[in-house]
């Protein structure tokens, strides 16, 4: 039965997500309500209450389960390096424009530049303790994890903000150029 029941959950929450960036698609962020995600997912109000407080923490759920998949991108490479290649937010921001540039208007984006920004910080450090465990760092890695998040989130919305003036990889070639040496660097490999 539990298994059937976190089937459950999960179906819902991925349905009330799928709901905002619907919603997203055609109207402002602030002026969504929570009324009009549960009308979007069919879902009622005491279900999304059981799952959320507010649209809010909603989104920060969303983009948290994007950034899970994100911080999975950062592996070391042959050379004992690590690497981290984020082409894949710069080509989910490229497919779903609308989506985040509604954000950009709002407060939507400043709350995932502030809870977004955190969040990511503590995956980024999670993931680089786990790939170099016994390592000594010029920085410390939670300053490092959260340089690397915020030079990402700070690099996506001058994209955004520039109306996307070159694709993807190259974005995230630039990102490579600018932020992975001293990662690298800091980092001791």
């Amino acid at each position: 039965m539990e298994g059937k029941q976190d089937r459950r959950t999960q179906r819902t929450m991925e349905a009330l997500i799928h709901a905002l960036l619907a919603l997203m698609e055609s109207k402002h962020y602030d002026a969504i309500s929570v009324q009009d995600i549960v009308q979007q997912a069919n879902v009622g109000r005491s279900t999304f209450y059981a799952h959320f407080q507010n649209k809010d923490e909603l989104l920060i759920g969303g983009f948290s389960h994007l950034l899970d998949h994100l911080v999975e991108e950062i592996c070391l490479n042959e050379a004992g390096q690590v690497a981290f290649a984020p082409v894949m937010l710069f080509r989910h921001a490229h497919g779903h424009y609308d989506i985040y540039r509604t954000l950009l208007w709002g407060s939507g984006f400043e709350l995932l530049m502030q809870d977004g920004h955190t969040a990511f910080s503590k995956k980024i450090e999670v993931r680089l303790t786990t790939l170099l465990p016994d390592a000594q760092h010029a920085v410390p890695l939670p300053v490092t994890a959260s340089t690397l998040a915020g030079s990402l989130l700070i690099m996506v919305k001058w994209w955004l903000d520039n109306n996307m003036p070159c694709g993807p990889d190259e974005m995230n070639e630039m990102f490579q150029k600018l932020v992975m040496p001293g990662v690298r660097g800091v980092l001791g490999n």
